[in-house]
């Protein structure tokens, strides 16, 4: 099971590299992909659609105030939208991983997962 979580890992990691231009920091990837469990190994749970508001607010309520413990407010929604805006709305496979490790970075929580 774990070489499959480490293939996705690398998957993951090479989307940062490709959407964002940036090199990941593979601790907290691992940390992040863990910290999802098994919604990785399941074809809807593991994306997330960028033009879907419920889901876009189910990423805010579960991971900016649950997990990440941000305050409320319009820059949490902005946050989020940023971050698909910069993965590209040409790119339909939004891994949930990728966007909220990006969102760890974002919000500069990364310290959540030490």
């Amino acid at each position: 099971m774990s070489s499959k979580r480490d293939h996705l890992i690398e998957q993951y990691a090479a989307h940062i590299k490709g959407k964002f231009g940036e090199n990941p920091d593979m601790d907290l990837l691992t940390k992040v992909v863990m910290g999802l469990g098994p919604a990785i190994y399941n074809s809807d749970s593991s994306k997330v659609s960028g033009t879907d508001h419920t889901e876009l607010e189910t990423v805010k309520n579960n991971f900016l105030l649950k997990k990440l413990g941000l305050a409320d407010g319009p820059d949490l929604m902005e946050g989020i939208k940023s971050v698909i805006s910069v993965y590209g709305t040409s790119e339909r496979n939004k891994y949930r991983a990728v966007v909220y490790y990006m969102l760890a970075k974002h919000f500069k929580k990364e310290s959540v997962y030490n």
